[in-house]
């Protein structure tokens, strides 16, 4: 039998996929670059949620640290909580129309996805 490392005292958890550790995957890599048209979109979400609405913010052309600086300027910006989740920046709380006057100011090509 084959027996994969899943922990290792010196790198923590193992990927069970590339067998490389957590923190240098190349298979969670893959995942974030989703196919882009250049076009961020910015909607907001209940789903799983306890009825609670988080703003989503989809569609950055940026990797995982870009992401979570950005993460931290909307957030402060916006007064609330929020987190990066698989290339998503969530937002507590609905702030869509000052989320897409802010991505506009920095640049991006924003809209407002959804109701």
């Amino acid at each position: 039998m084959d027996y994969e490392t899943v922990y290792s005292t010196e790198h923590g958890r193992m990927c069970p996929k590339c067998g490389k550790p957590q923190a240098k995957c190349i298979c969670r890599m893959k995942k974030n670059t989703a196919p882009r048209d250049g076009v961020v979109r910015v909607g907001r979400e209940t789903k799983g949620r306890k009825g609670k609405g988080v703003t989503l913010i989809t569609g950055l052309p940026l990797e995982n640290d870009g992401l979570k600086k950005l993460a931290k300027q909307l957030k402060q910006k916006c007064g609330s909580g929020g987190a990066v989740k698989a290339g998503v920046i969530e937002i507590q709380g609905d702030h869509r129309d000052l989320l897409v006057q802010e991505l506009a100011k920095l640049g991006y090509s924003a809209k407002r996805a959804g109701g």
